[in-house]
């Protein structure tokens, strides 16, 4: 696999956004923290709430930005996580997503 080059993708969920094989483990807020700082990153974060929560978190200026993103391989990406899925068509806001819960994971492309 190619060592990472890119900007870290930052995702608000494990979402396979191309063919390929992907390895997917949990991060911690200051390894996040020091990835963004190591190589920048691009937020496809589609929901306003997932922005507020990941900018406070890895502190840097991350916004709402729906893009269709394709991962490249050896790109890491680092994924907002969810402990529990809501209904269909339903927008959580703040506060609903702090009572559901939530993880960071990492996510590679592998190949």
């Amino acid at each position: 696999m190619k060592e990472n080059t890119w900007p870290i993708a930052l995702f608000n969920g494990t979402v396979a956004t191309t063919n390929g094989l992907y390895e997917i483990s949990d991060i911690d807020t200051d390894t996040a923290r020091e990835l963004l700082q190591t190589y920048g990153f691009i937020s496809a974060i589609g929901h306003e709430a997932t922005a507020t929560i990941m900018r406070e978190l890895l502190e840097q200026p991350i916004m709402m930005n729906r893009i269709q993103f394709h991962q490249e391989v050896g790109q890491i990406a680092i994924v907002f996580k969810l402990k529990e899925r809501p209904d269909e068509g339903v927008v959580l806001n703040r506060e609903e997503v702090e009572d559901i819960g939530y993880c960071l994971k990492r996510m590679v492309r592998l190949k």
